[in-house]
């Protein structure tokens, strides 16, 4: 239904790339959202120019491809602060900002249920976006606002694409019931019902959009 989030305000964190949802009118922030700071001004940006904030869509992140071994500190504190204290702190300014009866979509990833070497601190950031996802479903339940988590498979991503050979993407995607990788719009129109009235009883919820990998 290409109506049903109309008049619905969205704020999309990593927005400018993707994964993402075409049409309507759009602003772009720049901001860092590991930092308070930096999450207040997305918000603040963005009831400025549209007067409300109806959906949080959580699709900031970034990668790190080494065996836990060589993970060095400051990579893992990087991973951690962009993937979880990024989620944390614009969740955190949603349950004082969004509207009654909003919608929170975080991106987690199907690793979490893989045993892939090399995606260890990761898989360990999203699933710790997943906690957040489960818990925060039942503070913001009495507000009407649902909180649920996507789990993407093997994407075509620019970001899935970084560091990745073709024969590794032609791998990944035989992972696949389907034996080829997802597209953005595989997984934006599951993000677009998830913001959308229809979802209104699912929350708390990992909705695995991955063409069935295993």
């Amino acid at each position: 239904m290409k109506n049903r989030l109309q008049n619905k305000v969205a704020l999309v964190t990593g927005g400018s790339r993707g994964i993402e949802a075409k049409g309507g009118r759009a602003i772009a922030v720049a901001a860092d959202v590991s930092k308070a700071e930096g999450a207040q001004a997305l918000f603040q940006a963005s009831l400025q120019r549209f007067g409300k904030i109806d959906i949080l869509v959580n699709n900031a992140g970034v990668v790190l491809y080494k065996p836990i071994a060589e993970i060095s500190e400051e990579e893992f504190d990087r991973i951690f602060a962009v993937n979880v204290k990024g989620t944390f702190l614009t969740c955190r300014e949603a349950t004082k900002l969004l509207q009654p009866n909003g919608r929170i979509i975080n991106f987690s990833t199907t690793v979490t249920a893989l045993m892939l070497p090399t995606y260890g601190a990761y898989a360990a950031t999203k699933g710790a976006v997943e906690q957040l996802t489960r818990v925060l479903a039942k503070e913001l339940g009495p507000k009407g606002i649902t909180v649920n988590a996507v789990s993407p498979g093997p994407t075509d991503t620019e970001l899935f694409n970084v560091g990745k050979t073709e024969d590794q993407k032609n791998r990944l995607a035989q992972m696949s019931a389907f034996n080829r990788l997802g597209t953005p719009s595989d997984i934006a129109e599951v993000v677009s019902f998830l913001a959308s009235e229809e979802a209104r009883w699912i929350s708390g919820q990992n909705i695995r959009a991955n063409g069935g990998v295993t």
